[in-house]
């Protein structure tokens, strides 16, 4: 019954995502793209790993994790309306417009690194279900995470990409359909069963805030609204942007309180795969919706990034740097990430690339505001707080294990 429910569910919101009215306006399309980025599988590893290192506190965890997520976009909201002004009549050698351009890298490196964070999630997960030897199973994700970054070289080369990421971008709905009935499977079990197992106990320490830093790139993606300009004007992008950290947010903080009862065997599943061994108890088809979503989710976020990455070099090195050789060199970077690093690793580093490029943001957003007195004082000292906290994600941010 709880897997017809959940879809039914999944169904009904896929359908409605899909051919509502208000999926072909303007203000959805620009919400999705952001929301889309935020909402990879980075909610379904986030539940076990914060059970494993905050206990019962993991539900707050998420909460400080959003808020500093929630900032950033603050700050990047604020340079879409300033910076980007700014930028528009600027000259070649203005500082800000270097600031811009060493920023545009910073972020077109994260790009390539969360690549490999995506798809080495994928491979994990598509994985899991297989009997494998333990020993060959890391080689076996390094395997199929190279053979897709090759075949997705191969269709950059030959200029076919634009329409993997077309069907990369149609997956959102479904994507969120399978959430929505996730979230409804887990109310359900919840409400049968209530909470069979002890909870485990609350465990808040600095030294988790290392490992808490390390999941940035699980909130990350609302940074894509700042390069829309093209798409949308500035004050439907900023809108569209809160909009997109509000609905993940409420995804994010429900899927975590949803797994209340089960925190105890949440903290106990190994690898980053863990979430599918919780499903699979409540139902065991449930795991079919859990490697959907999961697969779906990375493998479009993937394709998104790997453009965005071959864009911004395209557009830093002035056009010097064609797309497809950008993208060739951005999938070689992250095939070597994904083979010299474990999946708790490649989080970490993942994280520690953005949290540097929003530090950058905050940077940006200071020296505009002083330039054009854009800004209060109490703003420009919350910018500089919210680049001291990313960089201490990008110095201290630790894989969630070892």
């Amino acid at each position: 019954m709880i897997v017809a429910i959940a879809l039914v569910v999944a169904l009904a919101v896929t359908l409605a995502l899909t051919f509502g009215r208000f999926a072909r306006s303007d203000s959805w399309r620009a919400t999705v793209t952001p929301l889309a980025s935020i909402i990879g599988s980075g909610f379904l590893i986030c539940g076990p790993l914060l059970a494993r290192e905050f206990g019962s506190a993991a539900i707050l965890a998420m909460a400080a994790l959003l808020a500093i997520a929630y900032a950033a976009g603050w700050v990047i909201r604020f340079n879409i309306l300033h910076v980007e002004d700014h930028l528009a009549s600027a000259h070649f050698h203005d500082r800000i417009a270097w600031t811009a351009r060493i920023t545009q890298g910073v972020l077109a490196l994260a790009y390539a690194v969360s690549v490999a964070y995506y798809l080495k999630l994928l491979a994990e997960f598509s994985l899991k279900p297989i009997a494998i030897e333990p020993a060959w199973q890391p080689w076996a994700a390094n395997v199929i995470v190279t053979v897709i970054i090759g075949l997705m070289t191969l269709l950059a080369l030959g200029g076919s990409l634009r329409r993997v990421e077309h069907l990369a971008h149609g997956t959102v709905s479904v994507k969120i359909g399978i959430i929505a009935g996730l979230l409804v499977a887990l109310a359900i079990a919840w409400a049968r069963r209530g909470i069979v197992d002890p909870l485990p106990p609350v465990r808040m320490s600095f030294a988790s805030i290392p490992m808490l830093l390390g999941l940035i790139i699980t909130v990350q993606g609302f940074e894509t609204s700042r390069y829309l300009g093209h798409d949308y004007p500035a004050g439907l992008r900023i809108r569209t942007m809160r909009h997109a950290q509000w609905i993940a947010s409420a995804i994010y903080l429900a899927f975590i309180a949803l797994l209340t009862p089960f925190l105890s065997r949440a903290a106990a599943t190994e690898g980053v795969a863990g979430i599918l061994d919780i499903m699979e108890l409540i139902a065991p088809a449930l795991g079919i919706f859990v490697l959907a979503g999961a697969v779906s989710s990375q493998l479009s976020a993937a394709v998104a990034d790997s453009i965005g990455s071959g864009g911004l070099v395209n557009e830093v090195s002035r056009r010097r740097i064609s797309v497809p050789l950008a993208f060739t060199v951005a999938g070689a970077l992250a095939v070597l990430v994904v083979w010299l690093t474990d999946p708790f690793e490649v989080v970490a580093l993942s994280s520690r690339a953005f949290a540097l490029f929003y530090g950058l943001q905050c940077a940006l957003a200071v020296m505009v505001s002083l330039r054009h007195r854009s800004a209060t004082r109490a703003q420009r000292v919350g910018f500089v707080l919210i680049g001291l906290i990313c960089l201490v994600a990008v110095f201290v941010g630790a894989p969630a294990e070892g």
